[in-house]
């Protein structure tokens, strides 16, 4: 109980400048996103996410269920350039903003295919995810994340329930190198270069565990 503790009220903080620099990012997103029309821009995405989301190989990233906001952002960062990615950089390149809330609006209304997580990856993962690392300054990744891995659509945190276990695992590595630099304030940066290998492993197992 103490770690948690710890981690909330150090969560509390990072929260705090977090939806502050999430508000200033995401102010230019005004358009309503239409499921209908955002389901026929999806056809070019289908190759690789899957036709409603899913995508059958953990190459490439579950969007189903991905809240509406979050993939909004992350378009916008990859056409921008602020979120590098060979393969997205010109599959967004011609995308409006409309375009973008439809998509987004589309994959958050189909329901994320379930994952699993190996018996040797529970104890570690539910450590880091429900508890952190207070000795390394790790918080719990469910002060952010929730309890069952659902996200903040109001702060545009994601959604990890059910996500590919590599797929998590790579993001994290990304910013703990600095590779990925899109996230507000430095957070997730800050987070995953305090995490080990065997925790980042760990945890991104146990999440692709969880049920929404």
């Amino acid at each position: 109980m103490q770690v948690l503790s710890f981690q909330v009220y150090k969560m509390i903080r990072l929260i705090m400048a977090a939806v502050l620099g999430m508000a200033m990012s995401t102010t230019s997103v005004l358009a309503a996103g239409n499921v209908s029309a955002g389901k026929e821009k999806a056809a070019v995405c289908a190759a690789c996410h899957g036709a409603d989301g899913n995508s059958l190989t953990d190459a490439f990233p579950k969007l189903a269920g991905q809240h509406e906001g979050y993939i909004v952002k992350q378009l916008m960062d990859f056409k921008s350039g602020e979120r590098q990615n060979a393969v997205m950089a010109p599959m967004v390149a011609n995308l409006t903003e409309q375009d973008m809330a439809d998509l987004g609006a589309y994959f958050a209304s189909q329901k994320t295919a379930p994952g699993a997580v190996s018996e040797d990856m529970v104890e570690l993962g539910e450590q880091i995810y429900r508890g952190g690392n207070k000795e390394t300054g790790v918080p719990a990744c469910m002060a952010c994340h929730g309890p069952n891995g659902s996200g903040v659509p109001a702060a545009n945190w994601p959604k990890l329930a059910s996500q590919y276990g590599s797929y998590v695992e790579m993001q994290l590595k990304a910013f703990a190198s600095g590779d990925r630099a899109n996230d507000p304030n430095g957070m997730m940066r800050d987070i995953a270069a305090k995490m080990s290998e065997d925790e980042i492993k760990a945890v991104s197992a146990y999440v692709f565990g969880l049920k929404p």
